[in-house]
């Protein structure tokens, strides 16, 4: 979607009308450049969960509207289980980091 990459619209999970769906765009170039704010290391996207998530400390961060939250006492820790299943749909859907390390 021209320079930005869009998510799949949440609203059908949510069982809510087309009207209220919600898309999660981030732009291509900004996401091109994040880097987890404490090792500076890549992330990956997860679109269908607005989240980008570092797989080496095993930390989650939000993206609200669109706009990654990008701080560290905002982020969330996941369990070894959960770190798992992220790893298993980062690799069915061929999701690549945000840039090579």
């Amino acid at each position: 979607a021209g320079g930005r990459v869009v998510a799949a619209d949440h609203g059908v999970a949510r069982g809510c009308p087309p009207s209220l769906w919600v898309m999660t765009t981030i732009d291509a170039h900004l996401l091109a450049i994040l880097a987890c704010p404490q090792d500076k290391g890549p992330l990956y996207f997860i679109a269908d969960e607005d989240a980008l998530y570092n797989p080496r400390l095993k930390r989650r961060y939000d993206v609200r509207d669109g706009i990654p939250v990008m701080l560290v006492d905002e982020s969330t820790t996941v369990s070894d289980e959960e770190h798992v299943r992220i790893m298993a749909k980062v690799s069915a859907q061929g999701i690549a980091p945000t840039f090579s390390a």
